[in-house]
């Protein structure tokens, strides 16, 4: 982290913009009413399978002729999809379907697109698409399925029959995965892609990355509600489009990328930097103030423990009269102390005022600027990687990060602080952190 660095500007990207209201279609297609009115000992077998990996992963796989598929002797190609508001949207025109019956096509053309790119290349079988879904479904209740519950909206049971109807319309070979935790596999996070590279041997010749792509509506436009389609397809590596721009044909807009993790990962050579901190008095009272996740127990231990300075921690102590509490004995012990709590406002910052008048040490303050997209990154890069994690620190909820900008007043030198030091936060690590890191978790 260097308090000097200055953030780099998010770069733009090509977006669609939000779809117009469009009439109810209806889901039967063409080639559905040929194959009703097709002999069952005409018709192609179907096999539509389903699993759960670890408790949470939902797999489903349906097949239109049996046997193995052909050996690959190169690299895949992958059409991936979102599945809720990509491929189909309610057609209640609720938010959530009501049961496993409320959908319809997000365009009319949705199966005719998706059975072309099963088509594509037909006369060598190893040349056209893996078709896949890969949906974020946390709604959806495991438990309550396993426990003989009631299917309803948010069951599993509600999930896949309304799924199977979806694939069994587009009628191609095609695999449903869907996170139902926040795990490694929900969107952006890649272990659905992982599973699903696994499942179907493709790691062995690869996948052509350039040719592949995938389709979703999360890509933070004004309109969406996150961008994890957009930041899951970046993760992967493979090209991205809204569904407005693969299925619709709309023209593409240029708008700014609210959050991108690689701005932050520090270029400059370590000996080009300058300290971020240094001492100013023997003894002294250093009171961080900044919103969780923004880095400042990191920058403890990179740069004031070092230096000899004792920690106090809310989150270790449990309240803050045992901070004051054991800050006051490092004082009185003659030792410098810092404060690495939020601190967000100036009455708590002025009870540390306090004690530093009554030792007769100057207070200082180290004001992290992190943004609340950077700071729920931070937590979530933490939470999910033992190795970023030195602490242990459990995830954090959301509402820790409301709370503090609720409360959060700007650090003023008329506070009594004799300095405020700027940090402006830039990841360091080796080159497997700074991957990890550099993804998009949130």
């Amino acid at each position: 982290m260097s308090g000097a660095a200055k953030r780099a500007a998010s770069p733009t990207r090509a977006i669609s913009p939000p779809p117009l209201k469009r009439k109810v279609e209806p889901t039967v297609t063409k080639r559905t009413v040929a194959s009703f009115f097709t002999p069952t000992s005409q018709k192609k077998p179907e096999k539509i399978t389903w699993r759960v990996v670890n408790n949470s992963l939902v797999i489903g796989k349906y097949t239109t002729s049996p046997g193995e598929q052909p050996a690959r002797r190169e690299k895949a190609k992958v059409a991936a999809f979102d599945l809720d508001s990509t491929l189909v949207v309610t057609a209640s025109g609720n938010t959530f379907p009501r049961d496993s019956s409320d959908w319809k096509w997000f365009s009319p053309n949705v199966p005719v697109k998706l059975q072309e790119l099963n088509a594509d290349g037909r006369l060598t079988a190893t040349h056209r698409y893996h078709v896949v879904i890969m949906s974020n479904q946390k709604r959806i209740s495991l438990q309550k399925d396993l426990k003989g519950g009631r299917a309803d909206s948010k069951s599993l049971t509600n999930f896949k029959e309304r799924v199977t109807g979806v694939m069994r319309q587009i009628d191609i070979p095609i695999s449903v995965y869907a996170a139902t935790a926040a795990d490694e596999n929900r969107k952006p996070r890649t272990g659905m892609w992982k599973e699903f590279v696994e499942d179907y041997d493709l790691d062995v010749f690869g996948v052509d990355l350039s040719a592949s792509f995938y389709v979703g509506d999360a890509a933070g436009r004004p309109q969406d509600h996150s961008m994890v389609d957009r930041g899951f397809a970046m993760n992967v590596g493979i090209p991205f489009k809204t569904p407005e721009e693969f299925f619709l044909n709309e023209a593409a807009q240029d708008v700014q990328e609210p959050f991108n993790p690689s701005s932050y990962i520090k270029s400059e050579p370590a000996d080009n930097v300058p300290a971020p901190f240094t001492r100013q008095s023997p003894r002294e009272l250093v009171i961080f103030c900044g919103s969780p996740g923004a880095g400042k127990s990191t920058f403890y231990w990179n740069h004031l423990e070092p230096l000899g300075y004792e920690r106090v921690n809310q989150d270790n102590l449990k309240t803050r009269q045992k901070c004051i509490k054991v800050a006051k004995e490092f004082l009185a012990a003659g030792s410098s102390v810092v404060v690495d709590n939020t601190n967000a406002d100036p009455n708590t910052r002025a009870e540390w005022v306090r004690v530093a008048k009554e030792f007769n040490v100057p207070i200082r303050c180290v004001y992290f600027t992190s943004s609340p997209e950077l700071c729920k990154h931070n937590n979530a890069v933490r939470a999910a990687n033992r190795a970023l994690n030195p602490e242990s620190r459990a995830p954090l909820p959301g509402i820790a990060f409301g709370d503090f900008l609720k409360r959060f007043k700007e650090p003023t030198m008329e506070e009594g602080f004799s300095d405020i030091v700027r940090v402006d936060f830039r990841f360091q690590g080796d080159d497997e952190a700074r991957r990890i890191w550099g993804q998009y978790w949130v």
